[in-house]
């Protein structure tokens, strides 16, 4: 099949793309564009670039769209079957590579990879193809592509073998596991994950930790890394859209409701998750309700502001959760509450307006997962926050590792132990806390989106660094 977009020299390829569709009453078609560092990093290198973005159609809307060969330009969206979509983004992507890198599995229960499993491995194989294949058609001889993530593990070696000629590069946003949990996959699909990330040019991760425990599963189970180069590039927060975006009216419109909800003169602890397993909610509201047993003084002086904006709900395990999040919340509410006092605010309806007023607001962030490849929000709350915010951060999410200097560490796992970091936090001085969120700030700032895109394509075009 010819290629209707033209030879592309800069290809990224994602399970979700910059554009999605809606069918409108009328049946006419309805685009919203997305953001994130993708998106900011490919308006970087210019329209001038050839640049093409490879992405799956996610809803009716898309596939209607590609069945009428309506799109964007730089945009190619693959309408592989619904039912092969769903195998291998909620039956192996999301409900295995997820839960083993984020080494989320209850092991005495799960995993059991079993017959069906491996009927949904077959779609991820066809997901995979799908994608390497239209990669291959689109791209120009020597041409750059940039692979994203644990939906697309075997694209790079696939595409190898049908395109010798391109540089291919792989970026893992999620952290990766150690062997030892790594182990838990079939020896056969570990390998194969690993060989199909290894026919990359180069592999980035977000830090030295994961890259390091990619390297050791590929020693262990794949007889090392060959001639595969590996990077570190720490995704930061765009600070000039942030501080522009969180001054816009409906941030101020928000952020006066929300004062209207947490009452004059108190403090403010604030989390802004998706209702995903690994942000750790529950505990970090376990830990508030320990806060107001521990330390009385804090009652009706602090609010815990909580956005828990539901994720993958087409999972019993993510409807289950979100559910015990809404529980604790109201039990915590009815417990201490006062008649002029609401201690948990708690919010599950997606508005990044909101958020962003949230952010102005924070005093505390509570920034607490058992296990994140960066957590943005880490970054992006010192950033926003108006008066400086103190930050308690998970050591096990990877912003610690340019963040954890200036914030007070926990131990996910620990509620006692983010209990009194909470204690310290709202005690901390005024002026302590507006210095550590200056140096907060400077550190999440440092790799800005598109900075981080163009440092990963020069560093596969040019051959240079690790």
């Amino acid at each position: 099949m010819a290629s209707s977009f033209g030879a592309a020299q800069v290809l990224v390829a994602s399970n979700r793309g910059p554009v999605s569709y809606a069918v409108a009453d009328d049946g006419s078609l309805r685009s919203k564009r997305g953001g994130g560092g993708l998106v900011s990093g490919l308006s970087a290198i210019g329209p001038e670039s050839g640049a093409l973005w490879v992405c799956s159609a996610l809803s009716d809307g898309d596939r209607e769209a590609v069945r009428r060969g309506v799109g964007e330009d730089g945009v190619r969206m693959l309408d592989v079957p619904a039912d092969v979509h769903a195998d291998a983004y909620n039956g192996i992507a999301n409900s295995v590579l997820w839960f083993v890198h984020h080494m989320l599995y209850q092991t005495p229960l799960e995993p059991a990879f079993d017959a069906e499993f491996r009927r949904r491995w077959a779609s991820y194989e066809t997901y995979n193809r799908a994608f390497a294949e239209a990669l291959a058609e689109e791209a120009a001889e020597g041409a750059a592509v940039l692979v994203q993530d644990y939906h697309l593990t075997l694209v790079p070696g696939m595409l190898r073998e049908l395109r010798p000629d391109l540089r291919i590069g792989h970026f893992s946003h999620t952290p990766w596991a150690p062997p030892e949990y790594f182990a838990m996959l079939p020896d056969d699909i570990a390998r194969q994950v690993l060989r199909g990330m290894l026919g990359a040019d180069r592999l980035g991760f977000l830090t030295r930790r994961w890259a390091d425990a990619f390297t050791a599963c590929c020693e262990r189970f794949a007889g090392g890394l060959g001639d595969t180069r590996v990077g570190v590039h720490g995704l930061g927060a765009d600070a000039d859209f942030l501080r522009a975006r969180s001054h816009e009216a409906d941030v101020d419109e928000r952020m006066a409701a929300l004062k209207e909800e947490i009452g004059e003169g108190r403090r403010t602890i604030v989390r802004v998750d998706r209702t995903e397993l690994s942000k750790n909610i529950v505990r970090g509201l376990l830990a508030y309700r320990q806060l107001l047993d521990d330390r009385p003084e804090w009652r009706e002086r602090v609010v815990h502001v909580a956005f828990a904006y539901p994720s993958r709900q087409d999972l019993a395990v993510y409807r289950d959760y979100t559910a015990e999040v809404r529980r604790l919340a109201e039990e915590i509410n009815e417990q201490y509450g006062t008649p002029g006092w609401r201690p948990v605010v708690l919010h599950v309806e997606d508005d990044f307006a909101r958020s962003l007023a949230a952010y102005r607001l924070a005093d505390v962030a509570l920034v607490n997962p058992v296990r994140d490849g960066m957590n943005l929000v880490a970054k992006e709350v010192p950033v926003v926050s108006d008066a400086g915010c103190a930050l308690v951060l998970s050591r096990e999410a990877g912003a610690h590792e340019e963040l954890g200097e200036d914030a007070i560490t926990v131990n996910p796992y620990d509620v006692v132990q983010t209990a009194e970091a909470l204690h310290e936090a709202l005690s901390m001085r005024p002026e302590d806390r507006t210095e550590r969120s200056k140096r907060l700030a400077a550190a999440a700032t440092a790799l800005p989106p598109a900075r981080w895109f163009l440092d990963q394509l020069e560093a596969l075009r040019g051959g240079t660094g690790s």
